[in-house]
Parts: C-alpha cells; structure tokens; sequence
C-alpha cells in the first residue's frame, strides 16, 4: 500500500520574518540580519547547507524571506530560535521579542512598557 500525498506536494514554502518596526527606529540592521541567518540556518543537521538544498534567503527593506522546497524539512521554530539568538547577541532582547503573526511569517515587536503608573490601591 502506497501513500499517495507523499512527494505529491512541490513547491516552496516561505517564511517571513517581518521587522518593519526595529528597521524603521534604525535599532536593527537587516543586512546584518540576512547575513547572521543564511550562516546558521540548518538544513538537514548541518549549517551552510542551503544551496545545495536550494534554500534561499532573501530581503526586501522591512522583511526577510526564507524560500524552501516543500521536500525539506525545516521548521518555522528554528527561525524564531535563531532570530531571538541574533536579538541577544545584537543586545536587542530587552526590548523586542519574536510573534507569530500568522502561520508562515513572524513579527519583531516592542515589549509594552506601562511605565509611571503607581500601585493600584486608592485608600
């Protein structure tokens, strides 16, 4: 017996993480960005591994796209992982953090600072 939706699906999947916000403040630098993820993205346990697999990485001015055939696999969480990573090593993490904004992409957002309000009680 034969699965038939095996290998069935070609294509590309991409994923998109948007970082419009940090960009736009000049906080985040999406070169530098592009170039942290194209030398630590794994592919099939090893990194540097992407044109052999025909991964690609990509940018426009706000976003950075992650093309991958549908045969490989790579998963959307390791891309949170490594952007958080970049966050910390850039000392960003304090003040952005990483959110799903839909099922192929992910947002860079600032933390919701509720400063100056006092304790709550009124007596």
């Amino acid at each position: 017996m034969q699965a038939k939706g095996k290998g069935a699906k070609k294509g590309t999947v991409k994923f998109v993480i948007d970082c419009s916000a940090p960009v736009d403040d000049k906080v985040l630098d999406i070169a530098s960005f592009e170039k942290y993820m194209q030398e630590r993205i794994k592919v099939e346990g090893k990194t540097g591994n992407l044109a052999q697999n025909n991964v690609a990485v990509s940018r426009d001015s706000t976003k950075l796209t992650v093309a991958i055939p549908a045969d490989v696999k790579l998963s959307k969480r390791q891309l949170k992982y490594l952007t958080k990573r970049y966050l910390k090593k850039q000392q960003l993490r304090d003040y952005l953090r990483v959110v799903a904004a839909s099922k192929n992409s992910y947002e860079m957002r600032y933390f919701q600072m509720n400063g100056g309000e006092e304790g709550g009680a009124d007596a």
